[in-house]
């Protein structure tokens, strides 16, 4: 009896020892975490739950010269998972409704990528979409803040925006040409998740964003609205396959309106296809025809050999040049420099083309900026073409009304910019100018005064362009209407159409030039066709721009005394 009592009092000891040993040992270890060692166990605890983390740069905006928005960016969110962690298949249905996916091809793609631990599955969702994935709970799957890309006028100004891709890079346009300044610069920081991964608290901003530097353009939204709906309404007019229009202020350069011919709307990734998003204005070259007459009349004036009254024989209407003959519509007779321009004749300004040497000739396309980028910085703008070297006389005399050089629409309205500025020509910017700007000297102001009164007449009554006139202001323009190179030849039924225009013709401001591609509604002439465009752009511009009329009908009696 007395060893069985001894025995239950040494196990009884045994117990007792063992749990005070267990209870010193946790108080050991507490004291060891929450008090010797607190610190370290609880950096190994954050580094377990603790991650690092992107915070995205807002990228600038885009403002036209009013500080009207033409590109912002808002706030979205992207969903993404990490596959090593997600093991919820049962809810990915749902997930795939939220996100209108299909839930078969989502696992699917979830599974094949096991391996990795990041995988977007939806870019760009609203905020409160986001708000129902993060509802879910569910583990591994993650919300990103991004922000997309926006543009307020969608068609109207596509073409010169351009647009940024899904990670807010600028692809096209100005939004590529001014990334660098647009884009921001990515920031960081430190987060506390929970256990299914979500994060419940911002511990520290390791690098704070910074947003992108916001631009102001160039561009009036107001002309630029007025250009697309006259371009668009013409274009679906006449048939034609495609269109430009370029608006031009005439004293800094400014870019004030440029739209193209389809257009697109990037607000819509479906749409975004090379054949529609180029900007034709820029990137597309022809021959501008009969508005290149202005220029080589000017190149004729500048060598002091010419005055405007000056005859030139055009009888019998044709003329052969190395064994190839130009030809007019009918024969003109005896016409002085002002009725070339008017009467628009090929015999007649090819004739006074090679009376004056290929040095003054040439010379004066190479100022003007023929064969070279206007220097707007518009990506993909083309130089379009002009032979200097090794030209033929037949060569000279068919540049002189148009043919045997390119151009593109904008470095036309350049050029025009220069007749219509008192021949200086400014560099083009599609920025809004804070400062003074100071051109070129190319010609006498003389001279391009006395152009810019010639091609008055063409908007006369008497004239080629009577559809160009504005109410009110004078206005000085030539038409174009060129065939269209095909497959190694001219063709006889395939149309350019082209309009350049200088408002108001007295003191100029303005300058817009139109060209449509392929008319084909049974009218096809310049005037007929561009002509109309310019007007109805110009008036509204002149009026939303404030500026004065000049032509007004108390003062006609002394516009009758100009001379060509």
């Amino acid at each position: 009896m007395k060893n069985n009592k001894s025995h239950y009092q040494f196990r009884r000891v045994v117990v007792l020892t063992i749990f005070a040993l267990a209870i010193s040992g946790l108080f050991y270890r507490a004291l060891d975490m929450q008090v010797i060692h607190q610190a370290f166990f609880q950096q190994q605890g954050d580094a377990r739950h603790m991650r690092t983390v992107p915070i995205s740069a807002h990228r600038g905006d885009i403002y036209d010269r009013n500080g009207e928005p033409l590109a912002i960016s808002t706030p979205v969110d992207s969903v993404w998972v990490n596959p090593k962690e997600f093991t919820d298949f049962k809810i990915i249905s749902k997930l795939a409704e939220i996100l209108d996916l299909n839930a078969e091809h989502l696992k699917n793609k979830l599974r094949k990528q096991a391996a990795k631990e990041f995988v977007y599955i939806r870019r760009q969702v609203s905020p409160d979409v986001g708000g129902e994935v993060k509802a879910l709970g569910i583990k591994g799957v993650y919300l990103r803040r991004e922000y997309k890309r926006y543009y307020p006028s969608g068609e109207v100004t596509s073409h010169v925006l351009g647009f940024a891709n899904v990670d807010d890079q600028g692809q096209e346009g100005l939004e590529l040409a001014y990334n660098d300044w647009l884009t921001g610069e990515t920031g960081a920081k430190k987060v506390i998740r929970d256990r299914k991964g979500q994060a419940i608290d911002d511990v520290e901003r390791i690098r704070p964003a910074q947003p992108g530097q916001s631009i102001h353009l160039s561009i009036d939204r107001r002309i630029q609205y007025l250009a697309y709906s006259a371009l668009k309404a013409s274009v679906k007019q006449n048939k034609a396959i495609a269109g430009s229009a370029v608006v031009l202020d005439v004293h800094t350069g400014e870019v004030l309106a440029m739209v193209n011919q389809p257009s697109f709307n990037a607000n819509d990734r479906s749409q975004l296809r090379p054949a529609v998003y180029r900007n034709r204005s820029v990137t597309d070259v022809f021959e501008p025809g009969s508005t290149m007459k202005p220029f080589t009349i000017a190149a004729a004036l500048e060598t002091g050999k010419w005055n405007p009254t000056d005859n030139v024989n055009t009888s019998p209407g044709r003329y052969k040049v190395q064994g190839s003959t130009i030809k007019d519509m009918r024969d003109y007779g005896k016409i002085n420099l002002g009725e070339i321009i008017l009467k628009s004749s090929n015999v007649g300004v090819s004739k006074v083309a090679l009376s004056i040497g290929q040095e003054q000739q040439l010379e004066m396309y190479t100022k003007l900026g023929f064969g070279f980028t206007t220097g707007s910085g518009f990506p993909g703008e083309r130089n379009g073409n002009l032979r200097t070297s090794n030209v033929s006389e037949f060569e000279r005399a068919t540049m002189a009304f148009g043919y045997s050089l390119s151009v593109t629409p904008l470095q036309l309205a350049r050029a025009y910019a220069a007749l219509a500025a008192n021949g200086v020509i400014y560099p083009v910017t599609f920025l809004k100018r804070e400062e003074e700007v100071h051109g070129e000297k190319i010609m006498s102001m003389d001279t391009a005064k006395k152009v810019r009164r010639m091609m008055e007449r063409v908007v006369s009554d008497e004239g080629t362009a009577k559809k160009a006139s504005i109410a009110n202001y004078s206005v000085a323009g030539k038409t174009g209407t060129v065939h269209k190179f095909i497959s190694g030849g001219y063709a006889d039924d395939r149309y350019l159409s082209v309009f350049a225009g200088i408002v108001p013709a007295d003191d100029p401001q303005l300058v817009m030039v139109v060209m449509l591609n392929e008319p084909r509604n049974g009218e096809h002439y310049g005037g007929q066709v561009a002509a109309p465009v310019f007007s109805k752009v110009m008036s509204g511009a002149l009026r939303l721009l404030d500026i004065e009329p000049d032509n007004l009908e108390y003062a006609q009696v002394g516009k009758k005394g100009k001379s060509a």
